[in-house]
């Protein structure tokens, strides 16, 4: 009994050495931890200041480069990385400097070939500088594409949007948003009809605008439909219910159509691949057969 209370006398007073310690010094482990976090994000902030101002010292020597060799933005290449959805202004910077030092690179990779080597070099060079603009149009032709399949989806938020009473600018905003994760492309032209609304562009240009960027007879349409509301006032819920029907009635017949074709696309791979193995398969045997009888015939 005594050593039971002798046991327990001594953990108290250890956990209340332990516990006045702490109470002297409270801020020791909070400060540590506190310095160790400031340092780390301090040492994170330094290293992204330092990736930047490298970044803008490059594209800075590039885009000197550039006025020096010659190469200039034209309105039209502008349209086009706005078409992509590149509309960063290292963007271009890395256009021209990869139509620079592309066919440089080429013609240094292509010297090394012994054979046919004039040959080579300017064909390497030629195809490296016009490589960026293949890879401009690939990049706007998939962005095209992925906004086309977004157009129902959209309407279809913005018809919801409309009847719960928000205004066409609102419910732009409101379906980008809510697009913005399986579709973004479109979520990034309707913020761009916003930003030009708020910089004062009028409305209807800013729709007019969106069709010449992305040049696809759906968006037009949208845009022509969206016009023709804002001209002669007929009620925008109406509208949109009836150009969503209308883009359904459409994408079912454009999935009918990619069906039927199917039958068509099927004939060159059954004719080149299929049905020459099945022929292998069904008459190899009797060919083999044939000629052993053949062969034992001529004996």
């Amino acid at each position: 009994m005594n050593s039971l209370l002798l046991v327990s006398l001594g953990a108290t007073i250890f956990f209340g050495v332990v516990s006045l310690v702490l109470a002297l010094n409270p801020g020791n482990t909070s400060a540590r931890r506190l310095r160790a976090v400031t340092a780390t994000e301090w040492a994170a902030t330094r290293r992204s200041q330092q990736r930047r101002n490298t970044q803008q010292a490059l594209l800075r020597m590039a885009r000197q480069l550039r006025e020096r060799v010659g190469l200039s933005e034209s309105d039209r290449l502008r349209a086009r990385f706005v078409s992509a959805g590149l509309r960063t202004a290292g963007a271009m910077e890395l256009y021209f400097a990869a139509r620079m030092l592309g066919p440089v690179a080429a013609v240094i990779a292509a010297s090394f070939i012994h054979t046919n080597t004039f040959l080579w070099v300017t064909g390497s060079a030629a195809f490296a500088y016009l490589a960026p603009d293949f890879w401009l149009d690939h990049v706007i032709k998939r962005r095209r594409e992925r906004i086309r399949r977004s157009i129902p989806d959209a309407v279809d938020l913005l018809v919801i949007c409309v009847e719960a009473g928000l205004g066409l600018d609102q419910a732009m905003v409101r379906a980008g948003m809510e697009l913005s994760l399986s579709h973004p492309d479109i979520n990034d032209e309707f913020l761009q009809i916003n930003r030009e609304q708020r910089a004062g562009k009028p409305r209807m240009e800013a729709w007019r605008a969106m069709a010449d960027r992305t040049a696809l007879p759906e968006v037009v349409a949208f845009t022509g439909m969206l016009v023709q509301t804002e001209r002669f006032g007929t009620p925008i819920a109406r509208a949109l219910s009836t150009f969503a029907d209308s883009l359904r009635e459409r994408r079912r017949q454009r999935a009918e159509e990619q069906a039927a074709k199917t039958t068509v696309k099927m004939i060159f791979p059954l004719v080149l691949f299929i049905f020459p193995s099945m022929f292998i398969v069904l008459l190899a045997p009797a060919i083999l057969d044939i000629a052993q009888t053949l062969t034992g015939l001529g004996h």
